[in-house]
């Protein structure tokens, strides 16, 4: 089984159309660089009731059939909310970089972080750079989200992408030993806190900035809960 990306692909300037076969999902999860904020965020699920991770970092293989670039999604019941992160997308011919939301059932991330993960879509920007384009100054990035609360466009992550691994560091933990990502592969990255604890929202928006190049990904999609009942 496969999902197709499509993508408008920027690298010297120029615009490119991309497509790709996907046919491998990957989130990355416990990539924080630093230890006491990685331990932090661990901290930060376990006041919601997720275990501990066994090893830092994991990798978990999600249904390729949960990756879309959608702007709408359905969740079942009020527990989910989103994460952003970089995501890594393996073509057929070279490594592009966009960004992603981990959407994520926190109700069932208290007994199988993989099944919370498995529940809910994992949604990606249309646009994306060249990662070669970007690597030599990949911490200096910008990840950054927003949630709707009380009617508001409120902050609700923000940080370096430099808090995070470094995407060849996942790569090789990940296949072993090689630093590139298999053709037909994706890898979302791994985030950071929240801006006042892990909460849902109608809303999410994304962005990833690259300020030495002066440029944007962003995305945003609404999240309708369909009803849980027994």
């Amino acid at each position: 089984m496969t999902v197709t990306l499509v993508f408008e692909g920027h690298a010297k300037g120029a615009v490119e159309h991309v497509r790709a076969e996907i046919a491998n999902l990957v989130v990355a999860g416990w990539t924080g660089r630093d230890a006491a904020a990685l331990e932090h965020h661990i901290e930060e699920l376990q006041a919601i009731g997720v275990p501990r991770p066994s090893t830092v970092p994991l990798f978990y293989r999600m249904s390729v059939d949960r990756l879309m670039q959608a702007e709408r999604i359905q969740v079942v019941g009020p527990d989910t909310s989103g994460e952003v992160e970089p995501m890594l997308v393996g073509a057929h011919d070279r490594l592009w970089v966009t960004v992603a939301s981990d959407h994520t059932d926190r109700k069932a991330e208290v007994y199988s972080v993989a099944l919370s993960k498995q529940l809910c879509p994992k949604i990606c920007g249309r646009t994306a750079w060249r990662y070669e384009e970007v690597e030599a100054h990949w911490d200096k990035l910008m990840l950054r989200a927003w949630i709707s609360e009380g009617g508001k466009r409120v902050l609700y992550q923000e940080g370096p992408a430099g808090n995070i691994r470094a995407p060849r560091d996942l790569i090789t933990r990940y296949t072993g030993g090689s630093k590139h990502l298999p053709a037909g592969t994706v890898m979302s990255c791994g985030t950071f806190n929240a801006i006042g604890g892990i909460r849902p929202s109608s809303r999410f928006e994304m962005e990833l900035e690259d300020p030495v190049l002066n440029r944007r990904i962003t995305h945003a999609y609404d999240v309708e809960v369909v009803p849980l009942v027994n």
